[in-house]
């Protein structure tokens, strides 16, 4: 176990790095439009709080982190975006999930691993909407509307900078899109 990764007794494993107050002003929000698409500049906050571990059917240990994201658009500083959710670890594998929600009426149980690289963590997570392991659940109308058919989730950590980038493809307006969010974001003292 290495120490930089409990806290409070718990080992989080790759989580340890992303507990704490993160701000991040350089977002690009690529949206789908009936016509195309849209670019969005955003700024952001995220929280990532340890909540301690958590024991399944008596056979598994997770390591968990409950976050919290709300995205505000450059152009007019409203809230576009806010999530909640968990990030889990489990030891015995060496598997990470993220799961979440938004307010829309979608919620996603990607998984996935993290990787040592130059510098940093590299953390990436993936669902699919027919994948029997990491899915994707929606709302009627969304699934009719807008339906979510993947989810990819990369984050890039290197000491006090969180680099993401995650990927949702959609159905929407009659057409497939590769709908994009990423941004760099420093960790804050709160």
């Amino acid at each position: 176990m290495n120490d930089s990764t409990v806290v409070d007794g718990v080992d989080y494993g790759p989580l340890a790095g992303l507990i704490g107050h993160w701000r991040g002003d350089r977002g690009v929000d690529v949206a789908p439009e009936p016509t195309g698409q849209e670019e969005n500049s955003y700024w952001e906050t995220l929280f990532f709080e340890p909540i301690g571990s958590v024991g399944n059917a008596g056979a598994q240990t997770l390591a968990v982190l409950r976050y919290h994201q709300v995205v505000h658009r450059h152009s007019n500083n409203e809230v576009f975006h806010n999530e909640t959710g968990y990030w889990h670890w489990d030891g015995a594998t060496d598997t990470v999930c993220q799961s979440l929600s938004i307010p829309r009426g979608v919620c996603v149980l990607a998984g996935g691993g993290a990787q040592n690289t130059e510098g940093g963590l590299q953390i990436d997570v993936s669902a699919a909407a027919d994948d029997p392991d990491w899915g994707i659940i929606q709302s009627p109308f969304m699934r009719d509307k807008a339906t979510t058919t993947a989810f990819n989730h990369r984050l890039l950590l290197t000491g006090d900078t969180l680099v993401y980038c995650e990927m949702i493809m959609l159905d929407i307006y009659g057409k497939v899109f590769e709908h994009r969010d990423q941004n760099t974001l420093q960790r804050s003292s709160g």
